[in-house]
């Protein structure tokens, strides 16, 4: 995946913003809550960074071409960075960022995710 793509998928995502920051990264919110960052890559290949599950943090911590995030991860969170994709793990990757949208806009307070017009099919639990 190229950044253009990257920023073109979560662009499309609703109520989402973008700012760079953090020595040039492309970093993607929702309520002003990070739910993606494009960048960080030493050997100017692109790299993406996002939160995910505990289950998944675990699975993808050990998969060739994906680590816990630097910085994020050091600090107890579960943030993953892809540093080594490929076009046929783009798919995957969008899974991803879908996934971290989700959790991201799902931890926003419900009156911030009505503001938004985010999550308001989901029932209560």
């Amino acid at each position: 995946m190229t950044y253009d793509e990257f920023n073109q998928f979560c662009g499309a995502l609703p109520a989402t913003t973008s700012v760079v920051q953090w020595g040039g990264a492309q970093v993607w919110k929702v309520g002003s809550k990070v739910f993606a960052v494009g960048g960080w890559s030493k050997d100017n290949l692109p790299a993406f960074t996002f939160k995910t599950s505990p289950l998944n943090y675990d699975f993808l911590s050990n998969k060739e071409g994906y680590r816990p995030a630097p910085y994020l991860a050091s600090r107890g969170m579960k943030w993953i960075q892809q540093f080594a994709g490929s076009k046929e793990l783009d798919e995957e990757l969008t899974y991803y960022f879908q996934e971290s949208y989700r959790i991201v806009s799902l931890g926003l307070t419900k009156k911030k995710q009505k503001e938004l017009g985010l999550n308001q099919n989901l029932s209560a639990e």
